[in-house]
């Protein structure tokens, strides 16, 4: 055999066994999200139409206030992680807004932008060892005992967040990450 045919053999055993692991974790973040989305969708139920006489109201009737839009969400750097979920989904939907292929990094420093702490953060490789784009990009803050994580890629089929517990290793991420050095 070929130094050429090991050196293929060895990566495509590399990469079966890499392929073999994604799956899993993939699918628990992808149950979590979907968990979440259920809890949330139950939730968010649409107020009843009030109901109308068939009469046209009159130059008399008293004018209805206009619905005020929401504030934005803001930081709320004493609240739990759960409390800063949608300020946190709030950033990462206008980095994806802005560039829907965006890196890690414009997610990095859209939460940096917003007051979350750089030092706190995990983010994934934008890139596979063999040069090719990433199925998805992960990206965490530790904050206030637990983690903010999101997904976002083309396999996760859009963005995905979850508040989760800190790992035994004191990270959010499982797997090798980038370093945030710039």
């Amino acid at each position: 055999m070929s130094v050429a045919q090991s050196t293929r053999q060895d990566i495509k055993a590399r990469t079966a066994r890499r392929r073999a692991v994604r799956p899993r974790y993939t699918l628990a973040v992808v149950g979590a999200v979907l968990l979440l989305g259920v809890s949330l969708t139950a939730c968010t139920g649409a107020p009843a139409e009030p109901a109308t006489s068939g009469t046209v109201p009159t130059s008399s009737a008293a004018p209805q206030p206009s619905a005020t839009p929401a504030p934005d969400p803001a930081l709320l750097p004493e609240g739990t992680a759960s409390e800063n979920l949608v300020y946190f989904n709030y950033l990462a939907a206008a980095v994806t807004k802005a560039n829907p292929t965006a890196d890690g990094r414009a997610y990095i420093d859209a939460l940096v932008a917003g007051g979350f702490d750089r030092t706190a953060m995990e983010v994934s490789f934008d890139r596979t060892q063999a040069d090719l784009a990433a199925d998805s990009i992960q990206f965490s803050v530790r904050f206030n005992g637990e983690c903010l994580i999101g997904q976002i890629g083309p396999a996760s089929d859009g963005f995905h967040s979850v508040v989760a517990p800190i790992l035994s290793t004191g990270l959010c991420l499982v797997g090798s990450t980038r370093q945030i050095d710039w």
